[in-house]
C-alpha cells in the first residue's frame, strides 16, 4: 500500500552548543548576552525529527517534507545555508525570537497557524514531527499543544523509530521508563510524533538538495511573517549559570566496595 504523506516538521534554531551561553536580565526581560553574535545551529531534536521526515518521505513515493522554523530571519538564513544541504524539505518561516525564554503556547500557537496556512494541506495524509525536548524550549509541551490545535489525537514523544507496515499502518517505538522501550500501532494520519535520537545519522551534504532548497528558502526568508511572543503570563525571578560544584578527595589503599559506599552516601547528601 504506497500513500503520499505530508510530513511537517517543526524546529527553531538554538545557539550553537560549543559556545559559552551567559544569561542576562533585559528590559525585555531574560535574554542571552550577546544572542545575536552567537553561531546557531538547527536544535539538536528538531534536526533528529527533520532528517528521520526526510527518511520516511524518501520511502513513501510522492511524499513531501516541510520545515516550520520560528527565529530571527538573520539567523535563520545563515543555519539554512547549512541545513538545506542535507535533506529535501520546503521551508515555511517565521521571524520572531528563538529565546529559550518564550512561552510554549504561544509558540506552539504560531506554528499551528504555519502549518494550517500549507496550501492543500490534507490531515488524512499529514504526520507532524518535532524534537521530543528542545535544546532552548526544553518545555516538553510545545508539540503537545501544536497537536491538540490540529485536532491531532494519536500522539507518540519519545520516538525512536518509525516503520510504515504494508497495510499502511505505523509501527511507533516510544521510550518508556525503565529504558524500555513501547511498540505502538497507529492505524493511519493524523499523527504527531515527538523524536528522540531516532537511529539515524547526520546525511552528508549535498550541494545539489542545497541548490534545490534555496530556490525556495530564499523566498520564504524574504517572505517570512514577523509575529511577536508578548510572554505577558510569564515572570522571572532570576535568571543565571548553574553553580559548578567539585568535592576531590585523594584516598590510597581502598576497597572499590568502599569508594562505592562513600559515593552513595555523598549522592544521598
Amino acid at each position: 500500500m504506497n500513500t503520499a504523506y505530508q510530513i511537517v516538521v517543526c524546529g527553531s534554531i538554538v545557539p550553537d552548543p560549543l559556545q559559552t551561553l551567559e544569561p542576562v536580565t533585559g528590559p525585555a526581560g531574560p535574554a542571552l548576552k550577546n544572542e545575536m553574535m552567537l553561531p546557531a545551529v538547527l536544535d539538536p531534536w528538531a534536526s533528529h525529527a527533520l532528517y528521520e521526515a526526510a527518511n520516511f518521505a524518501k520511502h513513501s513515493a510522492g511524499s513531501k517534507v516541510w520545515l516550520v522554523s520560528l527565529g530571527p530571519k538573520a539567523k535563520l538564513q545563515q543555519v539554512m545555508m547549512t541545513v538545506a544541504q542535507k535533506v529535501p524539505f520546503e521551508l515555511i518561516a517565521l521571524d520572531g525570537p528563538a529565546s529559550g525564554f518564550t512561552d510554549a503556547a504561544e509558540v506552539a500557537a504560531l506554528l499551528t497557524e504555519a502549518i494550517q496556512s500549507i496550501p492543500g494541506l490534507d490531515k488524512a495524509k499529514l504526520l507532524v514531527f518535532g524534537g521530543w525536548e528542545s535544546a532552548s524550549r526544553g518545555a516538553g509541551a510545545t508539540m503537545q499543544i501544536v497537536g491538540e490545535r490540529l485536532g491531532i489525537l494519536d500522539q507518540f514523544q519519545g520516538v525512536d523509530e518509525l516503520k510504515l507496515n504494508p497495510d499502511g499502518s505505523l509501527e511507533i517505538l516510544e521510550r518508556i521508563e525503565g529504558g524500555k522501550h513501547q511498540v505502538s500501532r497507529c492505524v493511519s494520519p493524523p499523527a504527531l510524533l515527538g523524536w528522540a535520537t531516532g537511529n539515524l545519522p547526520e546525511p552528508k551534504n549535498n550541494p545539489q538538495v542545497g541548490m534545490v532548497n534555496m530556490r525556495t528558502a530564499m523566498p520564504a526568508l524574504q517572505k517570512a511573517k514577523p509575529v511577536k511572543l508578548a510572554g505577558e503570563s510569564l515572570t522571572f525571578k532570576s535568571v543565571s549559570l548553574p553553580k559548578q560544584l567539585r568535592e576531590t578527595k585523594i584516598v590510597k589503599d581502598k576497597s572499590a566496595d568502599d569508594i562505592a559506599r562513600e559515593i552513595v552516601e555523598w549522592i544521598r547528601k
